[in-house]
């Protein structure tokens, strides 16, 4: 190991704990941090040492990049819990200001994938919704659903910004339970686009089958940003196997 490297590890550390504490102290979301120049010059570091310090944060999720204009504070992400409860509930949960985008509504005839996954037969009608979610106006998510139309046969001729979810707890038909599969994607140039991202940025990619008792009643596949959602999920140890009194 150099002679030097603890030497520049402190130096690093300093200026990451000098930039926490500039947030830490009211420095706000999207404010702009001090130049790496004027970093530099305050703590007598080399250009490198004040670009790792900031690599960090980057890292972190603390401070983002926008080329061409300089650093800043990046919006603190939000805990993605998986549970079943509509994106609506969930921004007024946390005091947000949820939006809704229409991208596309139409009733049309079920794909395969589809009436596989809502148990139907193939060829079954079903809604096909696409929509853009946002948060404080700030896109957040984009998300699919396909619900048989059977269910819902006017769900199209309400208000644009209804929730699905709550759509079917009105038709005595509340989401029960749920099964989740969640991948990661890289965004396309359109999705990009519409979540305010660079292409390739990565997302959340999360395919869900919604349940009331043993009826499929809605299949989504939601694309959230993964630089404003953390992923939380509670574990639990197994349970031990249940082995039935023979004696």
């Amino acid at each position: 190991m150099p002679k030097n490297a603890g030497k520049k590890q402190a130096k690093y550390v300093i200026v990451r704990n000098h930039l926490l504490d500039l947030i830490r102290n009211g420095l706000a979301t999207g404010s702009p941090v001090p130049s790496e120049r004027e970093l530099c010059e305050q703590f007598e570091v080399s250009r490198m040492t004040v670009r790792q310090a900031i690599d960090t944060l980057v890292v972190d999720g603390v401070l983002e990049r926008h080329q061409g204009k300089g650093t800043f504070v990046a919006p603190p992400k939000l805990d993605l819990q998986v549970r079943l409860t509509s994106f609506t509930q969930e921004m007024q949960r946390r005091g947000m200001e949820p939006g809704v985008v229409m991208l596309q509504a139409e009733t049309i005839t079920s794909s395969e994938t589809v009436a596989e996954a809502l148990e139907l037969e193939a060829g079954a009608e079903v809604h096909h919704l696409r929509r853009l979610l946002t948060a404080n106006a700030i896109p957040m998510a984009i998300e699919e659903n396909w619900i048989p139309a059977a269910l819902l046969p006017n769900l199209l001729r309400t208000n644009p910004n209804f929730s699905v979810y709550a759509e079917l707890t009105q038709a005595d038909l509340a989401p029960q339970w749920g099964e989740d599969v969640i991948e990661a994607h890289a965004a396309t140039a359109q999705e990009a686009a519409l979540l305010s991202v660079q292409e390739g940025a990565p997302t959340l990619d999360i395919t869900r089958r919604t349940f009331h008792e043993h009826c499929a009643i809605d299949y989504s596949r939601t694309l959230f940003r993964a630089d404003r959602y953390t992923l939380w999920v509670p574990v639990a140890a197994p349970k031990p196997a249940f082995r039935p009194d023979r004696s």
